[in-house]
């Protein structure tokens, strides 16, 4: 049977190391502060900012939580992102998405002062991460990716496959493992023989968003299956989370992998705050933490 990677026990190292360097800083008076804007009342958004909001706290930062009404005008989301962006208290801005459909989060998000952007999606910070630069980089691929090196040490020279082109996860954990001189496969629904590129995989993540789309014999024997997937199901007259990865077959073959719930999900926080620190150590010409960066 697979090792199961516990993604709840590591994002709570995480934000240990985080709340240490936190501290830190506020002996020498700074105090990283992080802006969540929230547009209506999507139900999924709020408990996300709720969490993000009450973990922001608990590690020592400054939160500072906007809810506008769904009904906001785009003009006024922009106006309130302009004083986010002038506003030296904040160094990391979060805009929740989805949002609402008459507001372009593309326009948006590249309102953001791309230093402060800290869910790394910036035109700006895709750029910069797709040419190996400095970046702020999306949450959920840099928690698979800190799982990872925590799991092998060094991923040189190992064949990856991510299954899924987002442009928040799939595109930059491609990018991620490519840094990290993987030799990298991106496959998606018009790949052909995708089972067969999937057992490819010694690094398998799964990220198409498809309740238990891959099955155990789509794994290589030994390989790490990091499963970002989070689906609602009904079973056994009960709604369930489970990722893209059938876990019952797939644990049976990988050498390791990550549940759901319980694996990757905890770390998209943990990572928000660990990219909200960079961001203040960045904008205070300070040393970058260490293992909580690419």
């Amino acid at each position: 049977m697979a090792q199961v990677i516990d993604g709840k026990a590591f994002a709570a190292r995480v934000r240990g190391q985080v709340a240490e360097h936190v501290a830190g800083l506020k002996a020498h008076g700074i105090v990283p502060g992080l802006a969540v804007v929230l547009v209506g009342e999507d139900p999924a958004s709020n408990v996300y900012v709720t969490a993000k909001g009450k973990q922001t706290v608990e590690v020592g930062m400054a939160s500072f939580e906007h809810r506008l009404p769904a009904d906001t005008p785009e003009a006024e989301l922009l106006t309130l992102i302009d004083r986010l962006n002038a506003n030296a208290a904040v160094h990391g801005i979060l805009v929740q998405l989805p949002l609402p459909a008459h507001m372009d989060a593309a326009k948006v998000i590249n309102a953001l002062d791309p230093a402060k952007d800290v869910d790394g999606f910036h035109i700006l910070n895709v750029g910069l991460l797709g040419t190996g630069q400095k970046a702020m980089v999306p949450c959920t691929p840099l928690g698979c990716l800190m799982m990872l090196r925590d799991h092998h040490g060094s991923l040189s020279g190992l064949n990856a496959v991510v299954l899924g082109r987002s442009n928040i996860v799939g595109k930059p954990m491609a990018q991620l493992l490519l840094a990290e001189s993987c030799t990298v496969t991106v496959a998606h629904s018009r790949t052909k023989d995708l089972e067969v590129v999937c057992r490819r995989a010694d690094i398998f993540v799964a990220a198409v968003g498809r309740p238990e789309m891959v099955k155990g014999d789509w794994i290589k024997p030994g390989a790490t299956v990091i499963d970002v997937g989070i689906n609602r199901i009904e079973r056994d007259g009960k709604m369930r989370l489970v990722g893209d990865v059938d876990f019952a077959s797939a644990s049976s073959v990988a050498g390791a992998i990550t549940p759901v719930p319980g694996g990757v999900g905890p770390m998209t926080i943990a990572c928000l705050l660990a990219n909200t620190l960079t961001a203040c150590c960045r904008a205070n010409g300070l040393a970058e933490p260490e293992g909580l960066t690419p």
